[in-house]
């Protein structure tokens, strides 16, 4: 029973460390939001989340005027909210109304914290082939317009044109048809296309619902949103974006999230969390790109890898002598051999093999090619105790069977020391890029205050791993994590 518990334990932290940490429950969360160094999400109810390091959510946010399906955008030095004061068949019917409102802070507690009067920005009589709920919006960065699309399974989903200085309705804006079959929509620009991101199947049921997040393209912000196989989103196309996985189910209410040049996330709930109880939760995932299109990536959560530079394809490993096998060759030049034994695998080298040829001290850093060595084996774990970022826990990056751990220095280098203290400088944010490679960025850089937002593990060589400003334009930036 001991051991029962104690596996029950283990499985249970690691649970922990692997969603978002604190009290992350909302339903129908709006996009992320920065102010004053700290991250709001809004939900359905009124209220919200709040965070001061975009991994641990607790309730706090305020908003009022209740409804469903918050969004949130920052314009100029305001933030504009947009909400659905009923529709979705709250209160029995689809006579939804859309509203916005103005504050100049986020922060609940700040002198500053006061919001406008709400003002309808349109509304659904409860008969007509639309419900006016579930909003999101696009600053769209080419003009300067603001646009919202909103609507439900009950009916279409529209587009309307709102004034960014007032956020009321442009005068004379006629609503669009743009898609059918989804909710919860959003729209986002990249790269010359703009996209419609739609939530898909039955929401509000726990662990029976099977939301999931679609989405379709166009070239023109009217549409028409078209997916992969050029379906339009009108007659019920969508090219999947994030379904179940994970023992979570029911993705929807898609934000996503620009951190650096090449760096992005998708926040969102999930409808049920199984290791949260069946509860909806607030979920943040890598943003990855394939072709111009949004894919959901995967939370990252360590595990023993080869540590992979994406400039040459070296391997990070201990600068330390290269201890030879002790292995026969086999075969010949792979000429047939009359009565020769079936081949016999051959046991990777072990650790207590080499490591009492390592020094006892620091041992600097290189990159070589992977050969299954100890040297070059590492084991990243996340420090449920050390907080996090948005969308993952800090690490520590340990070699494999060992406490010897990555570190950064005060003069922007690379070491490994004998012990792991949980230091900053030992402590590694590690973030997918929308190609898939990933960034690892140490906590703190020894002697400077701040946290560490610029500096990022960087192959300045072929052979020279170091620390240098993040570049999404060079692949002396990225790696990757190989699991042999």
């Amino acid at each position: 029973m001991k051991h029962i518990a104690l596996i029950l334990g283990m499985l249970a932290a690691t649970a922990a460390t692997q969603a978002q940490v604190g009290a992350p429950y909302i339903h129908d969360p709006s996009t992320i939001a920065e102010c004053d160094g700290k991250y709001y999400t809004f939900g359905t109810g009124g209220g919200g989340l709040i965070s001061s390091d975009g991994w641990s959510w607790n309730s706090g946010a305020e908003r009022p005027g209740g409804g469903a399906a918050p969004d949130v955008l920052k314009i100029g030095d305001r933030y504009l909210v947009i909400y659905g004061a009923t529709g979705g068949g709250l209160g029995g019917g689809h006579n939804g109304r859309i509203l916005t409102m103005w504050n100049k802070t986020l922060d609940p507690k700040s002198p500053d914290f006061k919001f406008t009067t709400a003002v309808e920005v349109c509304s659904s009589d409860g008969m007509e082939d639309n419900d006016a709920i579930d909003p999101g919006m696009l600053l769209d960065p080419t003009t300067g317009r603001l646009w919202v699309s909103y609507g439900t399974y009950f009916g279409t989903i529209r587009l309307i044109e709102l004034d960014p200085t007032t956020g009321a309705r442009v005068a004379g804006n006629k609503e669009l048809d743009i898609a059918i079959d989804c909710e919860a929509s959003d729209l986002i620009y990249r790269n010359g296309w703009y996209y419609l991101l739609g939530t898909h199947g039955t929401c509000c049921d726990g662990v029976n619902s099977t939301y999931n997040i679609v989405v379709g393209r166009s070239r023109q912000v009217t549409g028409p949103y078209l997916d992969n196989v050029n379906r339009d989103m009108y007659h019920g196309g969508g090219k999947m974006v994030i379904a179940a996985g994970d023992r979570k189910t029911g993705a929807g209410h898609f934000g996503r999230t620009i951190i650096d040049e090449g760096i992005e996330v998708m926040s969102f709930h999930w409808e049920a969390d199984f290791d949260m109880g069946g509860r909806s939760t607030l979920a943040i995932r890598p943003l990855l790109w394939k072709n111009d299109w949004p894919v959901g990536g995967e939370q990252f959560k360590g595990g023993t890898f080869e540590i992979e530079s994406e400039r040459r394809g070296y391997a990070l490993e201990l600068a330390v002598d290269f201890v030879r096998m002790n292995v026969a060759r086999q075969g010949g030049f792979g000429r047939p051999q009359a009565n020769a034994a079936p081949p016999q695998p051959v046991a990777n080298q072990k650790l207590q093999d080499v490591i009492g040829t390592w020094p006892t001290g620091n041992i600097d850093l290189r990159c070589g090619d992977y050969m299954f060595r100890p040297h070059q084996r590492w084991t990243v774990t996340p420090v449920a105790e050390a907080g996090g970022y948005l969308g993952g826990p800090y690490f520590k990056i340990v070699i494999e069977g060992t406490d010897r751990a990555l570190a950064a220095t005060e003069n922007l280098e690379l070491t490994t020391v004998p012990a792991f203290s949980g230091a900053d400088e030992q402590l590694w944010r590690i973030e997918q890029a929308v190609d898939g490679t990933f960034r690892i960025m140490p906590k703190r850089i020894p002697g400077q205050s701040e946290l560490n937002k610029r500096y990022v593990l960087y192959s300045a060589a072929d052979s020279t791993p170091t620390l240098a400003v993040w570049d999404f334009s060079s692949d002396n930036s990225k790696w990757n994590f190989r699991s042999h």
